[in-house]
């Protein structure tokens, strides 16, 4: 079968991956390079943990998407995972991070629970006196996305995939599973795979009445010398607390260390508007960080990324087929943990035509 892909941010590789494992004929088509700097599937590393709050299927589900990386690694012959745990800091009764934990309670996940001088005493960058307890999950930790995008593609490229890279398609018939591209040319194929990210609804416009655009941005940091130590033994962190959904991703294999917190997440128009970082952005999500961490002046903002994707109402993932043509938005936010397992879903519903049992899963109807 000849598939046509949209897109190559961690959705559309995996499915091309997949898809070239299982014997298809592949033409993955991306409007930037690979890795794309600002695909919603972009930046330098990802978390991957399985505290999930009240989302219990998306939580069981990670153990499928462990095993889809591993099989990944397996034909990459590397691994881009860092198991370096994970790691949620309560600051009051109810908080998300109180509902992450409680979510590993409901599926017996054990953890191990730090009382305040316990956590501060272990991550000296905490400050016992802002918050409740912290719990800490050994497995779990970051996924390298720069570097799985640069080596997919590279496998797909010996693998003989039709790999074009500044093709930016400008519409599409899905009916017939052609794609129009920028250049004038046309491709066609026997199927066809949008993972065009917030970039979906310009080609097709009707699903923004189930996709909307979300804009954040994410800042790198240098701590205080004298916590630098502390912070290249850290966990990620999956939640703060308090009410800001903030977390961190440690300085690791020479990535420095990231904060991000969900509450700056903003609805934009396209995925175009405001991509460059604004004035002070970087301070303002620094300062979301006290509590629980200290000292939070004496952190020096080094950088700020802007990340644009599609989240749906109820921020699950999503698919929906148009005539020969699937379209998928896994990047609601928290897709990227389940990148590899996404495309193998996606390349099995290609083959059996089984819809219902896609949407079922990437909702996490089912596990």
């Amino acid at each position: 079968m000849r598939v046509a892909i949209v897109g190559a941010g961690i959705a559309g590789l995996s499915t091309a991956w997949s898809l070239t494992k299982l014997g298809h004929d592949v033409t993955l088509m991306e409007q930037a390079s690979i890795p794309n700097p600002l695909a919603a599937s972009g930046d330098r590393h990802r978390m991957i943990c399985r505290a999930y709050g009240d989302a219990d299927n998306y939580a069981q589900a990670i153990a499928e998407a462990f095993d889809s990386w591993d099989m990944l690694w397996d034909d990459l012959g590397v691994s881009h995972y860092a198991n370096c745990g994970v790691l949620g800091i309560s600051q009051f009764a109810g908080d998300s991070a109180e509902q992450f934990r409680l979510g590993l309670d409901r599926l017996g996940i054990e953890y191990e629970r730090l009382d305040p001088r316990e956590a501060a005493k272990r991550y000296p960058f905490l400050d016992a006196s802002t918050f409740r307890y912290a719990y800490f999950d050994p497995e779990g930790g970051a996924l390298f996305s720069e570097r799985i995008a640069h080596d997919v593609k590279a496998w797909l490229r010996m693998r003989s995939v039709d790999i074009r890279m500044h093709a930016q398609a400008v519409a599409i018939d899905p009916h017939t599973a052609s794609v129009q591209l920028a250049d004038g040319s046309t491709v066609h194929a026997d199927r066809l795979v949008v993972t065009a990210g917030a970039w979906t609804l310009r080609l097709f416009p009707a699903l923004a009445e189930n996709l909307t655009i979300y804009r954040n941005a994410v800042a790198y940091m240098t701590p205080p010398a004298d916590l630098e130590n502390a912070w290249s033994n850290a966990p990620a962190i999956v939640d703060i607390g308090g009410t800001s959904e903030g977390y961190v991703l440690p300085p690791i294999d020479g990535i420095d260390l990231k904060f991000g917190a969900g509450v700056l997440k903003r609805p934009v128009p396209d995925a175009e508007t405001d991509r460059a970082a604004m004035r002070g952005e970087g301070d303002r999500l620094r300062q979301l960080f006290a509590p629980p961490f200290s000292r939070i002046d004496e952190y020096t903002v080094t950088e700020v990324k802007t990340c644009v994707y599609t989240c749906t109402a109820d921020q699950r993932l999503f698919s929906k087929r148009i005539g020969k043509t699937l379209v998928v938005s896994a990047c609601s936010g928290h897709g990227y943990k389940f990148g590899a397992a996404v495309g193998q879903r996606v390349a099995q519903a290609l083959e059996t035509g089984d819809d219902t049992e896609l949407v079922q899963w990437l909702r996490a109807e089912t596990v």
